[in-house]
């Protein structure tokens, strides 16, 4: 097997898996209560964020398969951790909302809320892929301030206990996307003045 049918093969495979824990998640409520119980854990809210970094690295090497996993690993990072001990009432009250919402009625908008999410999965990834790391660095931006402010106007002062991790996110993924830019940069002017 090549290495794009074996790229192409782990890529579907990949997508497979997202696509069966997204219904998983959203049709089965022992598995979704399991899930978000584990998620109270607030280590995976800080690492989701940090799964742009692969995501634009796999996006960047054209990697179908690299995209897919990180994809993948982000969506189950919600039940790496244990249940914790102690669970704030603000991220009990804001994961008990994001619950509510996935079982709770939909409607058009509903869906096209919701489809913003691969959507802009999707333009990051196409960002990367066509080099531009300013457009990049500018969706990575967008859904970060979508997703705060879809918290605390939906979720009210529950949602704001997302702010410290998403920003703490968005920061490190900003600065060492720059940081390698920078130096990709760097590096090839010094390759080019030789």
């Amino acid at each position: 097997m090549n290495r794009i049918s074996r790229n192409s093969l782990i890529a579907l495979l990949f997508y497979i898996f997202i696509f069966l824990f997204l219904v998983l998640l959203m049709t089965n409520r022992s598995f979704s209560a399991w899930v978000f119980e584990r998620h109270q854990n607030q280590w995976s809210w800080y690492i989701r964020p940090l799964f742009v970094l692969p995501f634009c690295y796999f996006a960047w090497k054209r990697s179908h398969a690299g995209v897919s996993l990180t994809v993948f690993m982000l969506l189950t990072s919600m039940f790496w951790f244990k249940v914790p001990e102690v669970v704030d009432e603000d991220v009990k009250a804001f994961l008990q909302y994001e619950q509510e919402w996935l079982f709770g009625s939909w409607n058009l908008p509903k869906v096209l809320l919701l489809l913003t999410v691969p959507f802009s999965l999707i333009i990051l990834g196409l960002s990367f892929w066509k080099r531009s790391v300013v457009v990049g660095l500018g969706v990575v931006v967008l859904i970060a301030a979508g997703k705060i402010f879809w918290s605390i106007s939906n979720a009210g002062t529950a949602g704001k206990s997302i702010l410290l991790p998403a920003l703490a996110g968005l920061a490190i993924c900003i600065g060492l996307i720059l940081f390698v830019a920078i130096r990709k940069k760097n590096k090839t002017k010094d390759t080019g003045n030789e």
